[in-house]
Formats: structure tokens, C-alpha cells, sequence
């Protein structure tokens, strides 16, 4: 039998991103949080941060934030989160639920490809993709076309792409299994069909180095509450390639988006740059939030953290393994992002006997428990710890 316990010590003592654990409030009742990939610990910058703007910004400027720095928040945090996926300045705007933003992306995504009428995107993407792809599809006069995931993990558009192909909806990781897809060679094959492609980075965002530039990504979106820690409901984000700002079409026109953002002009004319995907006023306290968030991911490194986060799944898989639990996530770290997926008969059952003590994983009806191990914050201590709480359960 391996000793797990003397290994994640080894594993800890060496770890550069151990010090980070401690800039995050830490739940003292719980044996090990193990659900980063849905919602980040809080980080106590910004519960400071958050505390300030109340007291001395809303609680003492109110209405002259704006003039003060507030109404810029979107496209600099925007800028600042950008930098993280490597898109140059004027790409991103960060301001509403990852839902809407999808929605945006995929009308505009659409309206860069007037003459083509199918939409793909894979049958095991999360709900919120797949309700928002056909709703889009309908109101765009669109045929949906479903690609299935191969045994491995990843997806085979070649039989979907063709002259038709107008927009194609991909998840960076598959939020069951944890299966990383390769966005530089999807994104350059259905470039190849003449379409264009949205990315959804929701799990990958914070932990897995992206490109979109190098990579020439269409647009993007993802949200901000797992890795990058930004709290429950915090904004998203939406890139899109400067190449097509200057005629991008979005579904919801308001006055964040207008070209004069105080004229209250007559008739709508869209902003000439990535502003012309706002909407409505954005959620201040949220934005700062974002920005607490990339900033520490940023200070961290994207590689750092995709490296521990590699070592992190390493450990699960091993111990998992030892146990004789049936893993669907990719062996290869190359090839999954930062969260493992166990096959269990009972999966909420298991889930909730977990958390009666003290170990809070996540799973996914009907049988899966999926075990979010985030680099800022899971030391393989604490992964271990779960672990063994997860394998006791399932003995029992």
C-alpha cells in the first residue's frame, strides 16, 4: 500500500503555490472542500476590498463612483482578465451571467456568417449551452447539429463541418469528465470549413493557459466564480478577435453598449469597440470581485497553476486508482483540466454522505462525483484527505 500521507507532505513541502492556501478564507469545520471547479474559496483581499468599497465608495461617494472610476470597470477588468487568456487590450468586456453572455456570443457569432444555417456544438455540453445554442438556433432560423464525444474524451467534428456550418459552441473542458479539448487545432478545423467558433471556458479559465489570440479564437466566454474565485453569481466575461468588432452584432443593445454612452440619443448606434457587448449597468461590487480574482491568478501564474493543478490530478488519479474506483476523466494531464470525475452507483447519496463529514465534493446525476482540486487553494494534504473520506464511504 502506498503512503499517501507521506507523499502529499513530500508533495506540499515542494509545492511553490503552498503559500497561496493562506490568502483564502479557510472553512475550519471542514475536513477538505474539493468543489473549487463550481464555486472558489473567498479570498481575503477581497473580502477587504468588497468591506472598503461599501464603507467608503458606495457608503461615501455614491452617485460619483461612477465619474470616479466605476464606469470604466468593464473593459479594464476586462483588459486585466484578458491578459490571463492571452488576448491583447480591447478584446474583453466583463459584465453579465455567464447565460447571457453565451446567448451574445452566439448571436454575434451568427450574424459573422449570414449565409450558413447550422450551429454545432457537442450533446454533452453543460444544460446552460445547450438551451441557449437552441433557443439561438430557433430564433436565428438555425438547424442544430449534435457531435457525441468520443470514448477518450474528445470530439470528432469532421462528419458536422461543411458549407453550412455557420457557428460552432465548444467547451474547453467537459464539465462532467474533465477532458480537455485541443482549442488551437478545433478552432484552425472549423476555421478550415469556413465557420466560426465560440469558445465556452467556464472549467478552464484560471487553470489551463488558453491563447485565443495566438490561437485566432472567433469569441470566447467563461465565468469567474470557480478558479479565479470572484464569488457566487459573479460577472463573465465575453472575448471577441479585434478583426470582428467593427460589425459584431449583439442581441441585446442598451445604453452601455451605445457609441455616446450619455447622449441618450434618439437612435441606437453601437459602439466601435468591444464596449458594443455591454448591455445594461454593470454590477460594480461583482467587477471588483473579477478583478481581486485575476489579479492574484496573474500574480500566481497561469503556468504555475496549470502545473500544480497537473500534479494535483496526478495524486486523485493515484489514489483513486489504488482504491479500485472506476475514473472517467484522461489519463493524460495533457488532455483534462483541474477537476476528477468518479463512477459511483448513487452518486448524490455518496456526495451527501461526504459531506456529513466534512469533505464537500460536487456530482452529477445519476453517477457521477466530481472532485474539483484548485491550485490556489487544495493542498494535496487536503486532497488526500477527501480522498480517504470518499473511498471510506464507498466501502461502507
Amino acid at each position: 500500500m502506498t503512503d499517501f500521507r507521506e507523499r502529499a507532505a513530500a508533495l506540499d513541502a515542494g509545492d511553490p503555490l503552498a503559500p497561496w492556501r493562506e490568502q483564502f478564507v479557510l472553512e475550519p469545520d471542514l475536513v477538505a472542500y474539493l468543489d473549487g471547479n463550481s464555486l472558489g474559496r473567498l479570498p481575503l483581499r477581497t473580502r477587504d476590498r468588497l468591506a472598503a468599497f461599501v464603507r467608503e465608495e458606495w457608503g461615501g461617494r455614491l452617485i460619483r463612483g461612477w465619474s470616479e472610476g466605476w464606469v470604466d470597470l468593464p473593459t479594464q477588468v476586462g483588459d486585466e482578465l484578458g491578459a490571463l487568456v492571452g488576448a491583447a487590450p480591447g478584446q474583453v468586456v466583463v459584465g453579465d451571467s455567464t447565460t447571457i453572455s453565451i446567448a451574445k456570443a452566439l448571436h454575434a457569432a451568427a450574424s459573422l456568417r449570414p449565409g450558413r444555417d447550422e450551429l454545432v456544438l457537442s450533446s454533452a455540453d453543460f444544460p446552460t449551452d445547450r438551451y441557449i445554442a437552441a433557443k439561438v438556433a430557433r430564433d436565428r432560423g438555425l438547424t442544430v447539429r449534435h457531435v457525441e464525444p468520443t470514448p477518450d474524451g474528445g470530439l470528432d467534428l469532421e462528419p458536422v463541418l461543411g458549407e453550412r456550418t455557420a457557428v460552432v459552441l465548444l467547451s474547453h473542458v467537459d464539465y462532467r469528465t474533465g477532458a480537455l479539448l485541443d482549442l488551437p487545432a478545433l478552432t484552425s478545423q472549423i476555421h478550415a470549413a469556413g465557420g466560426v467558433v465560440v469558445w465556452d471556458l467556464c472549467h478552464s479559465l484560471g487553470v489551463v493557459p488558453t491563447g485565443l489570440d495566438a490561437a485566432d479564437v472567433d469569441l470566447a466566454v467563461g465565468c469567474t466564480y470557480k478558479y479565479l474565485n470572484a464569488g457566487p453569481g459573479a460577472p463573465s466575461f465575453i472575448y471577441a478577435a479585434e478583426r470582428h468588432l467593427p460589425g459584431l452584432e449583439q442581441p441585446l443593445p442598451g445604453w452601455w453598449s451605445a457609441a455616446d454612452l450619455f447622449a441618450m440619443a434618439d437612435e441606437y448606434s453601437a459602439a466601435p469597440d468591444v464596449r458594443r457587448l455591454l448591455s445594461g449597468t454593470p454590477n460594480v461590487a461583482g467587477l471588483l470581485a473579477v478583478r481581486e480574482g485575476v489579479a492574484m491568478a496573474a500574480e500566481a501564474g497561469i503556468e504555475a497553476a496549470r502545473t500544480k493543478s497537473e500534479r494535483l490530478t496526478s495524486f486523485a488519479l493515484d489514489v483513486l486508482d489504488e482504491a479500485g474506483l472506476e475514473v472517467l476523466t484522461p489519463r493524460d494531464p495533457a488532455r483534462r483540466g483541474s477537476h476528477v470525475t468518479v463512477h459511483v452507483p448513487g452518486a448524490r447519496a455518496v456526495t451527501e454522505a461526504m459531506v456529513e463529514r466534512g469533505v464537500v465534493p460536487d456530482f452529477r446525476e445519476p453517477d457521477l462525483v466530481r472532485l474539483g482540486l484548485a491550485p490556489l487553494t487544495t493542498s494535496f494534504e487536503e486532497a488526500r484527505r477527501g480522498l480517504a473520506v470518499l473511498t471510506d464511504v464507498l466501502q461502507e
